[in-house]
């Protein structure tokens, strides 16, 4: 059992994407994100299957064929993709349902701060965008919110962070910059 290590890396995680969903006055959003974390269900697991440089739901996943711990995560945190995952209505099967904005770019502060914990020193802001890119083939996830998330994952790769935000803030969310009011 890893308990301090996994206790260490999940702080630090909810760290911070805190601190970016205040820079898109997301601040509810920062405060409660991945709470779930912390529950029996999902923080014995972790600490059991720590590995340090990735998630332990993938080595509970490799152990048992399934994660019990992303199962309970997944159904308690919107800004997953998978929580908004719904039968279609016309027949289709199992559809990804358009996520709202701001859950969109809840996913894009919890996917740059995921990166920058498992990456650490040699985190890079591409990172984020390979790791989508990679999981495309095999998740279900609706064409707008899609393109959206992709917009800000590319948006970081090319002009950074400040320029990444600030489109965030500014043309998904709707919001002005801080500085800018009265």
């Amino acid at each position: 059992m890893h308990v301090w290590a996994h206790l260490k890396v999940i702080n630090h995680h909810r760290f911070l994407v805190c601190k970016y969903c205040f820079r898109l006055g997301l601040y509810w959003q920062g405060l409660t994100h991945d709470l779930s974390k912390y529950s029996p269900q999902e923080f014995w697991v972790g600490a059991k299957y720590f590995q340090g440089d990735r998630s332990p739901n993938d080595a509970e996943r490799r152990d048992k064929g399934y994660s019990s711990a992303w199962l309970h995560h997944k159904g308690r945190n919107r800004h997953h993709l998978e929580y908004w995952t719904d039968y279609g209505g016309h027949g289709e099967g199992i559809v990804g349902v358009e996520m709202p904005r701001k859950y969109v770019a809840e996913m894009f502060c919890d996917r740059l701060a995921a990166s920058r914990v498992y990456r650490g020193s040699q985190f890079q802001l591409e990172d984020p965008w390979k790791f989508f890119q990679r999981s495309k083939t095999h998740t279900i996830l609706n064409k707008k919110t899609e393109e959206l998330l992709e917009s800000m994952l590319v948006k970081l790769k090319d002009e950074g962070e400040d320029a990444a935000f600030a489109y965030i803030r500014r043309d998904v969310l709707g919001k002005q910059p801080p500085d800018s009011r009265p």
